[in-house]
């Protein structure tokens, strides 16, 4: 039985960086990715890929920033004043945290600079303006 939307799939899969760099990978789940196929519930590249694929099947492809955590928005790059942060709070750039959002939703930010009364934050997912690169194998369908 080959792949279609709306199969229940487990997938093991590692994702790379143009770089080589391992991003993500079911091995440091312990466990397959398990997903509705055409529900949204995984980035819309990834999703388009397992399409025909059938149990056993092995495949290696890449997704676009557009397909995968879209490209990255210069205008979610903002400065916050300090004092929103705890004040024990050991700030530095790369560090990533969730930040809430008048919404009450939470997204992932990173610290980009912290300058003395404020901390230039980026609001875009942290894969944002890459390039994906999977290595996936069907393990079942159904």
């Amino acid at each position: 039985m080959s792949i279609k939307t709306g199969n229940r799939v487990r997938i093991e899969y590692t994702g790379t960086l143009d770089d080589g760099t391992i991003f993500d990978s079911s091995t440091e789940h312990g466990k397959p990715l398990e997903f509705e196929v055409g529900s949204g519930q995984v980035i819309k590249g990834f999703d388009d890929a397992v399409i025909g694929m059938i149990e056993g099947e092995e495949k290696q492809f890449s997704i676009s920033p557009a397909d995968a955590y879209g490209e990255h928005d210069p205008t979610l790059v903002q400065k916050v004043p300090r004092e929103i942060f705890p004040p024990e709070a050991e700030l530095a750039p790369g560090l990533l945290f969730e930040a809430g959002l008048p919404t009450g939703e939470k997204v992932p930010a990173t610290i980009t600079e912290v300058q003395e009364g404020f901390v230039s934050v980026d609001l875009n997912h942290p894969l944002a303006g890459k390039r994906l690169t999977f290595k996936i194998k069907i393990s079942t369908i159904s």
